[in-house]
């Protein structure tokens, strides 16, 4: 598994949206983690706004309060437990309020949960939302609730997710659960499941309803994108006037870009995440083939050693990591990479650590997510491994390799200045009300002033004149 983290651990707040005016409860949900727990919790609005609740982002006025918890890291977890001991005067004032946790750490913990979290009511695990009103049932009758059942079919292809706050313009889709990679140092794994793939049936209907209701970007989202691989047949299916789905056999994930690009002709389409020994080159042909499949790809690696690659189980080597990245820039001569870098593996020494700055200049990625290991309960890294790297080493590493990084950032955003570059708007930037942000196809962030007639989802021609270590600086081309 390689999940793109958003930024560290990130609170969501939940909007009322697709209220029903029947419904007489009101749910608080935050979101913890990766793109995949922000994607499962409008899944879970969806449930819920089906079986009596809307969404509110009044804490006070909530009757259910759901955390959707990441385990990736230890201060995921610690930061879900502290937010978690906020509720309690709250809970004193209302204590008909359920409050319950989902997600990762959920199924990681499973009943420790209720017995050590006083607060908790109510503990399920990511294939389990379905069940959700059968278990509040049960949370109204005064008894604690779990379901932390995996499932190896569960995909939630049929929920239409309710979309929690975001800007109207970007959206996620999920095409695949689980994973079967083993890494050594994951837990994901063991909290998400088997890999399985959902019927592309059902993307491409997502995909055209986001399409029809305004949404101008899309990210297909999965532990592994790469491996996705569908099996099925059915009917032929008319999705617009330009793609139509004959009897389908197999699609794999290159073929999948293929019908979204085609089904939805005027959308950006960006996927993750991606594993180096699963990408297809076909996948980069598609990015070439398609103006709307953006031109980026985050690929991460974890380590430039081979050793360390071994010792994670990571099925494949610095050299064909390498190659991969070759190949894709010949293919697709303008495409941006980033990447996930883990350094104080067990084991790792210097010259391990040194092979890690060396990839990092060789890619020249455009940014990355940095960070030191940390033991997770239950890999087979805290089972069989020392955690052998000092805590002022690791320190030491991650700082060398972020400090790394900022260079390269900032090469790669001097590398986009003096040109003319699509941006999509998504909204108004933190530091000036009067300027846009947006991104153009490299992933890269562009700040500029904002003109009349200009408003939220538009795709402008930006002028780059300058940037900084991570944002593009530009005017709109007349």
């Amino acid at each position: 598994m390689q999940e793109k983290y958003i930024d560290e651990t990130k609170q969501g707040e939940a909007i009322a949206i697709a209220e029903k005016p029947e419904n007489t409860k009101k749910l608080f949900l935050e979101s913890y983690g990766c793109q995949m727990n922000f994607s499962d919790s409008e899944i879970v609005a969806s449930i819920l706004n089906d079986n009596g609740y809307n969404t509110t982002n009044n804490l006070e006025e909530a009757d259910l309060i759901l955390l959707n918890t990441c385990s990736i890291r230890e201060k995921a977890e610690q930061t879900v437990r502290m937010r978690l001991s906020q509720f309690k005067n709250l809970k004193k004032q209302k204590p008909s309020i359920t409050v319950g946790v989902l997600g990762c750490m959920a199924e990681r913990l499973k009943t420790k949960f209720l017995e050590e979290e006083q607060l908790v009511d109510l503990v399920v695990g990511p294939d389990a939302y379905r069940d959700l009103p059968n278990l509040l049932k049960e949370t109204d009758d005064g008894r604690d609730a779990i379901n932390v059942i995996l499932s190896k079919e569960e995909t939630y292809g049929d929920i239409n997710p309710v979309r929690l706050g975001g800007n109207g313009v970007t959206a996620f889709v999920t095409i695949t659960r689980g994973c079967d990679n083993m890494c050594t140092f994951c837990v994901v794994p063991f909290t998400r499941g088997r890999e399985r793939s959902r019927d592309p049936h059902s993307i491409i209907k997502e995909c055209i309803n986001l399409a029809e209701n305004g949404y101008k970007e899309i990210t297909l989202l999965g532990q592994n994108v790469d491996s996705y691989l569908w099996f099925g047949g059915g009917p032929k299916k008319d999705f617009n006037k330009a793609t139509e789905m004959q009897q389908l056999t197999a699609v794999n994930f290159a073929k999948l870009l293929d019908l979204v690009a085609l089904a939805v002709p005027e959308m950006r389409i960006r996927f993750s995440t991606s594993n180096p020994q699963d990408m297809d080159l076909d996948v980069f042909r598609m990015i070439a083939k398609h103006n709307n499949i953006c031109k980026y790809v985050h690929l991460p690696v974890q380590s430039g050693s081979n050793e360390i690659l071994r010792k994670m189980n990571r099925q494949h080597t610095r050299e064909e990591y390498l190659e991969l990245i070759k190949k894709a820039k010949e293919i697709v001569p303008d495409i941006s990479f980033s990447q996930d870098m883990m350094v104080g593996f067990c084991g790792e020494t210097e010259e391990d650590h040194q092979q890690t700055l060396s990839l990092m200049r060789e890619v020249e990625y455009d940014y990355g997510y940095m960070f030191s290991y940390s033991e997770r309960p239950g890999t087979p890294a805290h089972k069989k491994m020392e955690d052998n790297i000092p805590a002022d080493i690791k320190q030491r590493r991650l700082a060398e390799v972020i400090a790394l990084q900022g260079e390269l950032s900032r090469k790669r955003m001097e590398g986009y200045v003096g040109k003319i570059h699509e941006i999509l708007i998504e909204g108004i930037s933190k530091k000036n009300k009067n300027q846009w942000k947006g991104r153009n196809s490299q992933n890269a962030v562009c700040v500029f002033d904002k003109l009349d007639g200009q408003k939220l989802g538009d795709k402008v021609s930006v002028f780059v004149h300058g940037n900084t270590q991570g944002t593009l600086l530009g005017e709109t081309v007349l």
